[in-house]
């Protein structure tokens, strides 16, 4: 099952659940989910820039027939086989708002990358994005540059191979890459959802964790085994290490939030006591 986007509702919702079958774990090799991966990346783009064809492939009041035809006469020549047929199908499906279906081939794209990695890389691949994204966040002056209006998408992308070259899996960089063109807010936002993405994928959950000092394989472990427990699946740990939080941890899954950390503490103190 295809994990749902939260910007999507009602029927485009069951739309993307539809479509989860065309990104099976079992349908494609891993060489063609990531051809799959690009072409659902173009596709979103494409989606994204023509307005007219958004409008035309998500139009209720025309034959499913006639949109698929559609999808196949400008498409097929572009993109691979698995890719226009998956557009076909969305096309015949219904969509709350046209820009929805651009959202959701991004989505299906980002899962098919993330296949494309195998079942032996997964837990490298959710460990790189989070690198990834540690690293933009401090460093003031990549981050900047990957924000620049005024630098073209290619020139970022090339910035970021020069990080990732000889590093990285393929399917980290294509993420990577796809972060800097498609419809989150900011590169950050973008990583951390893959990270959901991948997790999910592989049907686990993941937590973020600010500690105060690095932890042990033993503490890793056991937090690791605390919290599958918990939640009743495997949880892929990111760790984040920052001093300033002087002792205990905080930890981050989904919207729960446990704060055990002695600057946190020190905070309920200080307000007690002020109240």
């Amino acid at each position: 099952m295809v994990q749902q986007l939260s910007s999507l509702r009602g029927s485009s919702a069951e739309a993307l659940q539809a479509l989860g079958e065309q990104v099976d774990g079992d349908r494609y090799t891993l060489e063609e989910f990531a051809a799959l991966a690009d072409d659902l990346f173009r596709a979103a783009a494409l989606l994204r820039s023509e307005a007219a064809l958004r409008r035309a492939v998500t139009d209720a009041s025309t034959p499913a027939q006639a949109k698929a035809s559609l999808v196949h006469g400008l498409l097929d020549d572009k993109l691979g086989a698995p890719a226009v047929d998956l557009l076909a199908q969305a096309a015949g499906l219904r969509w709350v708002a046209a820009r929805d279906l651009a959202d959701a081939v991004e989505h299906l794209g980002v899962v098919a990358a993330v296949r494309s990695a195998g079942r032996r890389e997964s837990v490298r691949l959710s460990d790189e994005l989070f690198v990834v994204a540690q690293v933009v966040e401090e460093n003031a002056d990549l981050r900047i540059a990957l924000s620049d209006p005024v630098r073209s998408t290619d020139d970022k992308r090339e910035l970021l191979r020069g990080l990732l070259a000889q590093r990285a899996l393929p399917a980290t960089v294509a993420l990577v890459e796809q972060a800097l063109a498609g419809s989150f807010r900011s590169f950050h936002a973008a990583i951390t959802e893959y990270q959901k993405v991948a997790a999910a994928t592989q049907g686990e959950g993941v937590a973020l964790v600010r500690v105060a000092r690095e932890l042990t394989e033993a503490e890793r472990t056991r937090l690791a085994q605390a919290l599958s427990t918990q939640y009743g699946r495997p949880v892929h740990l990111n760790i984040e290490v920052d001093p300033s939080l002087l002792g205990g941890m905080r930890v981050e899954v989904g919207d729960d939030v446990i704060d055990g950390t002695v600057v946190s503490r020190l905070d309920d103190a200080r307000r007690r006591l002020a109240g």
